[in-house]
């Protein structure tokens, strides 16, 4: 199953880093029921590079919907700053950004709902429990609504 089965595929963005946590998500994404495409970066630019020339710049992203799931400590550009670019573009800034981090400093935490993010999850130190949330994470994902990226500012949800 994929979110919004009946619907357009939502496509899932993960900047991850840590090669070990990338498996572990897909590996947990897959056992919740995920079954979107997962398309991993393993930095900040990259992602970003993906937004600007993918979904900004090179074709009418009608009907497409995204969701963002972010580090915040990446090489090259931090999850705050792709977090920032999303969310002051008008096209963009009603994509769901999900900070996935092992940062749990109260002013982070902050900092990130302030520009936008739509939820803030701190990756815990223990396997299993990384793991336990990894899962309900994707759960969570199942029954969420993502809007189509339009053109015009204006988002149409699936």
């Amino acid at each position: 199953m994929s979110i919004n089965d009946s619907k357009k595929e939502v496509r899932i963005l993960i900047a991850e880093d840590d090669e070990g946590h990338r498996l572990l998500i897909k590996r947990n994404f897959l056992k919740a029921g995920i079954c979107n495409n997962l398309q991993f970066f393993e930095d900040g630019q990259l992602i970003l590079d993906f937004i600007k020339d993918t979904i900004l710049n090179s074709y009418n992203p009608d009907d497409e919907s995204y969701l963002l799931i972010l580090d915040i400590n990446m090489p090259k550009v931090s999850g705050i700053e792709v977090l920032e670019f999303v969310k002051m573009h008008e096209s963009l800034k009603k994509i769901p950004v999900i900070m996935l981090t092992t940062t749990d400093d109260p002013r982070e935490v902050d900092s990130c709902y302030e520009l936008g993010c739509n939820s803030y999850i701190t990756k815990p130190v223990v396997y299993e429990d990384f793991i336990k949330k990894i899962r309900n994470l994707g759960l969570f994902i199942t029954v969420t609504e993502i809007p189509k990226i339009t053109r015009d500012g204006k988002d149409d949800y699936e």
